[in-house]
């Protein structure tokens, strides 16, 4: 029984057209319809902008440390998942791909039947990692907000006597009323503050 097609586009880059065509069987038979195979990795990035696939399938039957630093650099420029098939590598390389943002990575293991798990083991690495730098970013933005609306508190407290949660009520109901963020408010407050105060040496 054939699986449902699948939506992801798909671009599998391979010099060895027999390889490829091991690849390309793989994905069909997971149901993979949405498939483009290109053979020359010369212009490659080029070429994946004008393709805009979902996810990318490397296969380098036996690269040198040239071919590797290629598409290393053409992994972190991407941002998408990337599943690679190397026939030999080492533990720098290995190490290269990880850092690279490689999501799936194997060495020696070329098979039909291994495509389709690990298509989804590279998907489902590079969801996970993107969550993470997500929530990453998150919380530095938190941790910036909360450093500002401390600093506009402190501004308030200062020149209107407000006590710390007065100064925060006032913040608050501000951005409310401007239907804007807390923290856009305070940097705002703070700018203001610091064009109103005066320079050393016109004091």
């Amino acid at each position: 029984m054939q699986p449902p097609p699948n939506p992801l586009s798909v671009l599998v880059i391979d010099e060895n057209r027999l390889r490829a065509s091991v690849i390309e069987a793989g994905l069909r038979d997971a149901g993979y319809v949405n498939l483009t195979i290109v053979h020359d990795v010369v212009g490659i990035a080029r070429r994946i902008t004008e393709i805009e696939p979902d996810v990318i399938v490397i296969d380098l039957e036996n690269p040198n440390r040239d071919m590797l630093e290629n598409m290393f650099q053409l992994s972190r420029a991407v941002k998408r998942p990337i599943a690679m098939f190397v026939d030999h590598s080492d533990s720098a390389s290995i190490e290269a791909a990880v850092d690279a943002g490689v999501s799936a990575y194997v060495v020696d293991g070329l098979k039909k039947e291994r495509v389709k798990p690990l298509l989804d083991m590279a998907i489902c690495r590079f969801n996970a990692f993107s969550r993470m730098v997500r929530e990453l970013e998150e919380a530095r933005s938190e941790l910036e907000n909360r450093k500002l609306v401390d600093r506009a508190k402190g501004i308030l407290m200062a020149t209107r006597g407000l006590s710390e949660s007065e100064a925060y009520a006032l913040l608050r109901k501000t951005a409310m009323n401007q239907n804007r963020k807390i923290g856009e408010i305070a940097e705002g407050l703070i700018t203001a503050a610091g064009l109103l105060s005066p320079r050393e040496g016109e004091r």
